[in-house]
């Protein structure tokens, strides 16, 4: 097929021909009109959207999709729903709508909370503040010298604005006295004159100045008439009418003791024109007169303050204010004429009726006072009280309340106070009474359950069940809260009956089974424990473990509250429920039989794990704990017999190697070899076995066995600390320290990052005297762990100096965030230094960071021996003895060594407190 040529083809579709050069729309002379116009801008760009869109290039806009500006405001209605009205039906909708998102908001609080906290410490962490920034400079200044001090330069003042301020600074001025103004006006004269009167003595000097003597002196005058007047009502006074007189002995003293002597007599009357001022344009306005008369006292004028506060009751009669100011600047017998004449005035003013009462000085005519403010106040329950509390007779207190509820059925306090007054059977018909006056009060049911309590009848009648029931069909149901404050304030009054009622009956008030109830009531009784309110705490964990029976969590915290705030008998009728709840848990057998061996003797206990064998046949818990009570109190062949039953029955690792333990404590090592012999046949993955083996040849003199069975044993359990560090110390000790560092060095590559590799291995180059080789080993453990405390430790107390100690362990607290073993570093170079309360609190901060650290417990034991009071250190020996330490490296060295088998932990503390050093 032949191709046509180029300019035979057709053109393609909107060719406009010239258009690429500009070449369209001309006119030339051979045309008689205007040459073909091309398209307009508009279409060439429509033209150009429209090929791009069938490229593919951009895409087509759909305009449908635009929504109406309308339809972005919720709130503008203007469509549909114009015509529609707000109803109750859709506010009761927004309500419900509101409480559904409340109630998932405070779901996810904790989980919220909780991210915000790790954020806000995330970021505080990367944008750390100035301050912070520089405490690492700030104390890297202690150690500067004086003579380093001495010989920083001095910065230069580039500006000159230091200098201008120093000049600024030595600048003086100096009040120049009127003498010396004087002596000057003067010196230019040739002659003075002199008033024959002696009142008037002036001068003019060339400048114009004129200093005017006779104002001077009576301004003095002014001042000490002031300073006599004030000082008149201060000292000893004696006033009959307006006369006084002065105690000539004590005023020069009361004087220079005076307060606001000083004070500027312009100011006084500054304040007093002001207030004049204040006064004359609205003298309806009490505030003004009390003021003035106030300002009046302050300046030493009660004489000018009563006369204005007077004149302020005559414009101002019915501000009971300024009445009360009026009396209370009066003495006695004329303030009960202004008493009287304030009552006159307000006859329905309470304050002013109790403020006359307290004028009165025998009980009989404040009694009659009372009474008279009663007839016109009939309704004030503050007069009903006082009118009370002047009674001496029950029975006349009695018939006031009663009719003071006749009047004011709606005061809770009288209708309480009533009750409290009245026989128990009318203190009921009294409330029942109140409850129908104010049916929305708890109070009044409380009261009632106390009531019952009082008569022994508080577990009998469920007082507190009827109010929940009526309270809610009132609405006036309380929140959760409220009534756990409520229990507590019964059971500061000793209403422990009503306090537990309460609690059971509104715990779980207003909380559904999608809540996470038990962390809820747990939160709420070591809040209430907090607040030393035990018996609340003990009834909250009473309901949560009704609705909860078989939880492990809420038995162990019940347990410990009565460990440590009940008796022994609530302790055991704890442990008695929680072990018939959860009778295969073993812990809460161990505990039982403890108590009772503790308590009440062997056989007791034996009772308990026979019981507990029953539950659990098979436990090692229970065969170690059996084991352990009859080797305790010295029954040997029975404990043996034991563990042979048990390592038939229950064959386990623990099992065999408490066995091997106890033939150790006997001084058995070749029954113990044997033994462990058989167990590393059944468990050679074990360390534990390992490391009794290579013990047991220790103990035997026999260094070759050993080496042996520590080298099989960690190519065995290579990842076991523990025996890396036996074996070493097994070499050091044989003085193969080249040896013992080749160890150490296997030990890091399969545990590369232990702090306590690491700190072997810098233990043993400096016991072998390279100090050097040490620091080297601490700088290289230190990059790799930051954040050990034992590291830091080591690095502190044994590799730098005296002087940079305090340094180092601020540098060390920073970076390693909460370590027990570095906070006691820090107690014992604070003890080192003599700061003994510093150091007491650092090992207190220890103990509460972990308690089972037994080294924590010793160093603070050692340092009381020596700075502490008996009564202290008796009172740490307790709090160890009931934490009962396992671990740290001292402790676990003593405990575990057989010859202190059968130790106490008291007997273990002060034996470990002895070899530290």
């Amino acid at each position: 097929m032949s191709r046509r040529d180029f300019l035979s083809q057709p053109a393609p579709e909107n060719y406009v021909a010239g258009l690429g050069r500009g070449a369209t729309g001309f006119t030339t002379r051979s045309d008689l009109g205007p040459a073909r116009e091309g398209p307009s801008e508009d279409q060439i760009k429509a033209a150009v959207a429209k090929r791009s869109a069938q490229l593919g290039l951009t895409e087509a806009k759909d305009d449908d999709n635009e929504d109406d500006g309308r339809y972005q405001d919720p709130d503008n209605e203007v469509g549909l729903f114009a015509g529609g009205i707000y109803e109750k039906d859709d506010e009761e909708a927004d309500r419900i709508w509101k409480e559904v998102d409340d109630r998932m908001a405070k779901r996810r609080q904790k989980q919220r909370e909780a991210r915000e906290e790790a954020e806000r410490l995330e970021y505080e962490r990367k944008n750390p503040k100035i301050q912070q920034q520089f405490a690492g400079l700030k104390r890297a200044l202690e150690t500067v010298t004086d003579e380093e001090w001495a010989n920083l330069p001095d910065p230069k003042d580039l500006t000159g604005r230091t200098k201008r301020a120093r000049q600024a600074r030595m600048e003086r001025f100096y009040a120049v006295p009127d003498s010396v103004l004087a002596a000057a006006r003067d010196s230019g004269q040739f002659g003075t004159t002199v008033a024959e009167d002696g009142t008037a003595t002036e001068g003019v000097n060339k400048d114009g100045t004129v200093t005017d003597f006779a104002k001077i002196g009576a301004a003095r005058d002014k001042v000490l008439r002031a300073r006599l007047e004030q000082q008149s009502q201060s000292s000893s006074v004696a006033t009959a009418g307006s006369a006084t007189s002065i105690d000539p002995k004590g005023y020069l003293t009361s004087l220079s003791s005076m307060q606001g002597a000083e004070q500027s007599i312009g100011d006084i009357e500054q304040f007093r024109k002001m207030l004049k001022s204040a006064v004359d344009s609205n003298p309806k306005q009490a505030a003004s007169w009390i003021a003035a008369a106030r300002l009046e006292i302050a300046a030493g004028k009660p004489g000018a303050a009563r006369s204005l506060i007077a004149k302020g009751c005559e414009h101002c009669p019915k501000s009971e204010d300024i009445w009360l100011e009026n009396i209370h600047l009066n003495d006695n017998r004329n303030a009960k004429v202004i008493a009287a004449q304030a009552i006159q005035a307000n006859p329905h003013s309470v304050k002013l009726w109790v403020e006359a009462m307290k004028l009165e000085n025998d009980p009989r005519s404040k009694k009659k006072v009372i009474r008279r403010a009663l007839d016109h106040n009939q309704e004030s329950e503050a007069l009903w009280k006082e009118a009370v509390n002047l009674e001496e007779d029950v029975e006349d207190a009695r018939i006031l309340l009663a009719k003071a509820t006749e009047l004011i059925p709606e005061s809770l306090d009288l209708w309480l106070a009533l009750a409290r007054l009245e026989t128990p059977e009318n203190a009921r018909k009294v409330l029942n009474k109140a409850v129908k006056k104010l049916p929305n009060s708890h109070e009044l049911w409380i009261a009632a359950a106390r009531l019952e309590e009082q008569l022994g009848e508080g577990k009998r009648r469920p007082v507190m069940r009827n109010a929940v029931k009526f309270l809610a069909k009132q609405n006036a149901m309380p929140k959760r809260e409220e009534w756990i404050a409520e229990a507590e304030k019964c059971e500061e009054e000793g209403a422990v009956i009503t306090c537990s009622n309460i609690i059971e009956e509104t715990l779980g008030w207003g909380l559904d089974e999608d809540d996470d109830r038990k962390e809820l009531w747990m939160e709420d009784a070591r809040a209430s424990i907090n607040r030393d309110k035990f018996a609340t705490a003990r009834a909250i964990y009473a309901y949560a473990i009704r609705v909860f029976p078989n939880s492990k969590s809420l038995y162990t915290a019940a347990i410990d509250l009565e460990r440590n705030h009940g008796s022994k008998e609530d302790l055991w009728h704890a442990l008695e429920k929680a072990v018939e709840a959860c009778p295969h848990y073993e812990v809460f057998w161990l505990m039982l039989a403890r108590e009772k061996a503790a308590e009440a003797g062997v056989d007791e206990a034996r009772l308990v794990l026979a019981r507990a064998f029953k539950q659990n046949p098979d436990s090692e818990d229970i065969w170690l704990a059996a084991v352990k009570l009859e080797a305790d109190n010295g029954f040997i062949d029975k404990a043996r017999e034991l563990l042979k039953t048990a390592r038939q029955n229950a064959p386990t690792d623990r099992v065999w190697m408490r066995s091997v333990a106890f033939e150790r404590q006997q001084g058995d090592n070749e029954a113990a070899l044997d033994l462990v012999q058989q167990a590393l046949q059944l468990f050679p993955s074990k360390p534990k076995l390992w490391m009794m083996k290579g013990q047991i040849y220790e103990d035997l003199a026999q260094l070759g066995p050993a080496r042996e069975a520590y080298s099989t044993g960690v190519r065995a359990v290579p990842s076991s600390i523990p025996l890396w560090l036996l074996y070493s110390r097994l070499e050091e000790k044989a003085g193969n320290v080249v040896k013992a560092r080749s160890v150490l060095d296997r030990a890091r590559q399969a545990v590369p990052k232990s702090p306590e590799l690491w700190t072997e291995l810098i233990r043993v180059e400096r016991r072998a005297g390279n100090l050097n080789q040490a620091k080297s080993l601490m700088a290289q453990a230190l990059q790799q762990m930051p954040k050990s405390g034992l590291l830091w430790a080591e690095r502190i107390l044994n590799l730098e100096p005296r002087t940079q100690r305090k340094s180092l362990l601020a540098e060390a607290v920073k970076k390693v965030e909460d370590d027990p073993i570095l906070l006691v570093t820090a107690a014992r170079i604070l003890w080192a230094e003599r700061k003994l309360d510093r150091a007491q609190n650092w090992f207190e901060k220890a103990l509460l960071l972990d308690r089972d650290v037994g080294d924590t417990w010793a160093w603070y034991y050692k340092f009381l021996v020596q700075h502490g009071t008996e009564e202290k250190r008796a009172d740490l020996v307790a709090k160890c003895v009931l934490v009962d330490p396992r671990h740290g490296e001292e402790w676990t060295r003593v405990a575990k060594d057989p010859k202190n088998a059968g130790r106490k932990t008291e007997e273990v503390l002060k034996l470990v407190a002895e070899t530290l050093s």
